[in-house]
């Protein structure tokens, strides 16, 4: 799908007029990659299920989106603050143009899940009904359904203002209906209209499944279900509209970093803060203009935070796994390999002894990352382990390896990061129960959020003390690493095992910051180390063999980067940038960054992996990174950037970086306009799908390795001697 073009967000000398520096606004960008998302919604070729699959995934960005950047930007309003971003807007202008796009997108959205996907899932198979349109059979049903498992939930409150709100809380789905009093029942004390709430429970299946029909399987959605049904709630009172509605609150709301007591209780004070913090947005679906206008009044917010659709809301709370039976709507599930090298039947640590390993997730199973852990629990020669946890799984096999490393005596620390935004509360029970466990736990540093992933394990052999680390640019979270790519580095060279022990040191004790020798840190060294890398691959670059940088990453967003690139363009260093997301460099502008290329890749499998490559005048440099290049990162994060030394593994980075630039499936070039174009191969013999290309790749290694451990040797003597007869 070629992407419509526009200029909004691009300062200046993108539409070349005169300013020094180019630069996109990062919420236009950001909005950008969501386009690409709906993208593979769009595309027919996608199987339907995982098409609805991108319409969910639209919705949930699109929530974090206004908890988070609108937030932040109607504060920045309020606050009388009007300075204006890198490409020149103000934060009233970003508002205005990220709602103009916003409404087009989501208008998008509805339009393909019910013009498109509903009507094609229904043609094989899977039909989505709404009960006032269920035949008598499936209308019986569902009132039986009601009155069994809905109704004794639910919960009407009355809505006034000034009143008590029970509508705190974020992203809650609610039913809102217009009540008038019966003849009978009303009385003159009694106002002729009431405004009455229902919360859709959360705690029910949002999926009802309804009788089959002719072979079809036939489901609608609980909210529905509440208002085909919500008369049995108002005995005495006529329901004259309803409509559906759900709050988006400011959850940009920082902890106090200079409070003394408690962090855990200053943490829970936030979570609890942001249940009841300003509406950013209030998203409606339903025909009652009245309803829309009553909520708009009692949550006082103007018509411009109001987003109408034909619904369903909360798309991006859908669980589709529900649907099963049709494996044939989704794409073939792809099963991690084990990698070639790392045997199953011995300890990771004597691979390790031999040479460093890279693991390409989800491609290469995140096991060894577990088991890594697992056997070092056991291990009676292991003595301590430390890890950063920012994000992990709900059941996760990680803390579940911590518990018993601690139990069985082993020191063990873990440093969890409270402030990870969305995982906050999860983030505190598993510290709290690491802590009843007997592990160390460092709850954070002050007004700097870890983002570095990295684990250390000390262990005893013979007569050394060896250290074993793993370091990563994604999450110790078992889940999302079958469904994000990372990379992930094991090691037991000196030099990094002993820079990972002092970052530990200084991360969970009062250590002045390290003078690491091989890995790089933020907020402390990593951006000045990044410019100068630029800037070196500049100088030392010439006409004949010019420079040559190639970086992977979610988001590109730091202004002193950029403007280091654009030098870089400038003295013909090529530069090729795979940015998922966040782009607010403007490549292709003659005289400035016309050596820039930008590619975004968009796949069933999200890119999260940060890697770097610099020619280097032949003496190649690559890097992996728990940081993206945005201010965030390398001025208010500690992030790890940690180099790849060993010749095949500095050889699979650069494949990779390369075959994700080659991919003309799945890429999107971005214009010097900001608009993104899906780059189309001209021989359809010649796809390059780069995600595909790595699982395979990755099952053809492992074949290989499996082939190669089932080989025997074989034994040549010297037959006897046959008896003589006789």
């Amino acid at each position: 799908m070629r992407a419509k073009k526009t200029h909004a967000g691009v300062s200046r000398s993108a539409r070349g007029e005169k300013a020094k520096t180019p630069f996109f606004n990062r919420e236009l960008s950001w909005l950008g990659f969501n386009r690409r998302v709906l993208g593979e919604a769009l595309d027919k070729s996608v199987r339907l299920l995982e098409r609805l699959k991108f319409l969910c995934i639209v919705s949930s960005n699109l929530d974090e989106f206004f908890q988070v950047r609108v937030a932040s930007l109607r504060r920045q309003l309020a606050s009388g603050n009007y300075v204006t971003d890198p490409s020149g807007m103000s934060p009233a202008s970003q508002l205005e143009a990220a709602s103009k796009e916003v409404r087009k997108l989501t208008a998008s959205q509805y339009r393909c899940l019910h013009v498109d996907v509903l009507p094609q899932l229904a043609d094989n198979g899977l039909v989505f009904v709404l009960p006032k349109n269920c035949d008598s059979a499936r209308q019986s049903f569902l009132a039986d359904f009601f009155n069994r498992e809905i109704f004794p939930v639910l919960t009407p409150f009355r809505v006034e203002k000034g009143g008590e709100a029970p509508l705190a809380g974020n992203l809650k789905l609610h039913a809102a209906f217009l009540l008038e009093a019966l003849p009978a029942a009303q009385t003159h004390t009694e106002d002729s209209l009431l405004l009455v709430a229902v919360r859709i429970p959360s705690v029910l299946p949002r999926v009802i499944f309804l009788p089959d029909q002719g072979g079809k399987v036939c489901f609608t959605l609980l909210e529905y279900a509440v208002l085909e049904h919500a008369h049995h709630l108002f005995p005495g009172f006529e329901i004259k509209e309803s409509i559906l509605f759900q709050v988006t609150r400011d959850s940009d709301i920082g902890v106090d970093e200079d409070r003394d007591d408690d962090f855990v209780d200053a943490m829970e004070e936030i979570l609890v803060s942001r249940k009841n913090s300003s509406v950013v947005r209030l998203s409606v679906a339903g025909t009652s203009a009245r309803l829309r206008d009553m909520l708009s009044a009692f949550f006082d917010i103007s018509s411009a935070e109001v987003f109408e659709s034909r619904g369903p809301l909360d798309m991006g709370s859908l669980d589709l796994s529900v649907f099963t039976g049709f494996d044939n709507l989704r794409e073939e599930g792809w099963k991690p390999s084990n990698p070639r090298d790392i045997p199953a039947d011995e300890p990771i640590w004597e691979s390790l002894k031999q040479k460093d390993i890279l693991l390409h997730h989800p491609f290469d199973s995140f096991y060894p990352v577990i088991r890594f852990l697992s056997d070092a629990a056991a291990d009676p020669g292991v003595l301590a382990i430390k890890i950063t946890l920012y994000r992990t799984s709900g059941d996760s096999p990680i803390i579940q390896a911590l518990e018993r490393a601690a139990a069985g005596g082993k020191q063990v620390t873990a440093f969890v990061e409270l402030k990870a935004r969305f995982d906050e509360e999860r983030n505190i029970e598993w510290a709290e129960r690491l802590e009843r466990a007997g592990v160390i736990v460092v709850y954070g540093i002050a007004r700097l959020k870890v983002h570095a992933k990295t684990i250390l394990i000390i262990r005893k052999e013979k007569n050394i003390v060896r250290r074993y680390v793993h370091l990563s640019t994604g999450n110790y979270n078992d889940k999302t690493a079958r469904l994000y790519t990372d990379l992930g580095f094991f090691t037991c060279r000196d030099d990094i095992a002993y820079d990972v022990s002092l970052f530990f040191n200084a991360i969970t004790g009062y250590s002045v910051i390290p003078n690491l020798k091989k890995l790089v840190m933020a907020p402390t060294g990593m951006k000045n180390r990044l410019v100068s890398l630029i800037e070196r691959e500049a100088e030392r670059g010439t006409k004949e063999t010019p420079g040559l940088i190639i970086a992977k990453m979610n988001s590109l967003a730091d202004p002193e980067i950029i403007t280091a690139l654009y030098r870089a363009s400038q003295k013909q260093v090529k530069i090729m940038l795979i940015v998922r997301g966040i782009c607010m460099l403007v490549p292709g502008v003659k005289g400035v960054s016309e050596n820039i290329t930008v590619i975004s890749i968009v796949g069933r499998l999200l890119e999260h992996s940060r890697a770097f490559y610099f020619y280097n005048a032949g003496a190649e440099e690559v890097f992996l990174s728990s940081a993206d290049w945005m201010p965030r990162n390398l001025d208010r994060r500690v992030e790890l950037m940690f180099p790849i030394e060993q010749k095949d593994l500095k050889k699979r980075v650069l494949h990779i970086l390369k075959t994700c630039f080659q991919d003309n499936a799945q890429a999107h070039i971005l214009k010097p306009d900001g608009s993104c174009e899906r780059r189309v191969s001209d021989n359809p013999k010649k796809i390059i799908l780069s995600q595909r290309i790595f699982y395979d790749e990755a099952l053809a290694e492992a074949a290989e390795a499996e082939k190669n451990s089932k080989k025997e040797f074989t034994v040549r003597r010297k037959p006897p001697k046959a008896k003589p007869e006789g």
